[in-house]
């Protein structure tokens, strides 16, 4: 059986790594094609890579028709769904098709609302959302994509302002997301030369991006003692300056632990 190709919807998913690959190819050697390819008419929507392995391979394997598709949308919508609720998906992966399944369904969202406003524009209700579809706040992709706002936020920033270089290293887990937003901030050079020196190079640029964000040091104030002060009292404003010196400087360190502590556990991830 030929099945017809859509090559956006083949790149729509990120691709499976070579290991994935390769994972696949053995299973499929040994145990067959068990899951029946996923068909929208002719259009293959889920299962390229099987069938790219049963085609190489002579493998026999069954399709199904979903006769929900009723558009390109719905099939991006199904594809999205398909591989949010996979557990070999990222956090960045399934960030990044959460917030695809919020484009479309604000989209069409928005879409009904003008038609609405077209047909009855005295009782449209320019807040109204579509039957069944709870409006796509922040909080709900990040449940989606089950990850914390925070996290979804950095993976937008990311989105925005890394190079494909850091897009890349953070899809195969090369850099965390939070590594990830702190090179981002760099300019787009700086970003592919991290890349290109490795996982420690990455580690590092991040780590000096997160410390140059530190506020300066303050300069430590401390009354000064009269011209006819005493030695006692002398002694007492250089032991006042000293535990303000030293109060300072903790503080400092403190937030530099706390660098170094999100570093190793980056580091830990990523081995």
């Amino acid at each position: 059986m030929t099945l017809n190709i859509n090559e956006d919807l083949r790149a729509y998913i990120d691709p499976l790594s070579e290991d994935e690959f390769a994972a696949l190819e053995r299973s499929l050697l040994s145990e067959g094609c068990r899951d029946a390819l996923v068909l929208w008419g002719d259009i293959l929507v889920d299962g390229h890579n099987r069938y790219s392995i049963c085609q190489k391979h002579e493998i026999s394997f069954n399709t199904m028709q979903n006769s929900t598709f009723k558009s390109i949308e719905d099939v991006h919508l199904w594809m999205i769904d398909n591989h949010l609720g996979r557990r070999s998906v990222s956090d960045f992966q399934r960030g990044v098709l959460a917030l695809r399944k919020k484009e479309i369904v604000s989209a069409r969202v928005a879409q009904t609302q003008s038609q609405q406003s077209s047909a009855e524009p005295a009782s449209a209700d320019p807040s109204a959302q579509s039957e069944g579809e709870p409006p796509w706040t922040r909080e709900t992709v990040a449940r989606a994509a089950r990850v914390s706002s925070a996290t979804l936020g950095q993976i937008e920033k990311i989105q925005k302002t890394a190079a494909p270089e850091l897009v890349s290293a953070v899809k195969s887990g090369v850099i965390s997301i939070n590594a990830a937003v702190a090179v981002a901030s760099l300019p787009s050079e700086e970003q592919i030369a991290a890349v290109a020196g490795g996982k420690k190079e990455l580690r590092q640029a991040a780590r000096q991006v997160r410390e140059a964000r530190l506020p300066p040091k303050p300069k430590v104030e401390v009354d000064a003692p009269p011209s006819d002060a005493s030695p006692d009292q002398l002694e007492i404003y250089r032991l006042t300056l000293a535990v303000a010196e030293l109060t300072e400087e903790r503080n400092q360190l403190k937030k530099k632990v706390q660098n170094l502590t999100i570093a190793l556990s980056e580091a830990r991830s990523g081995e």
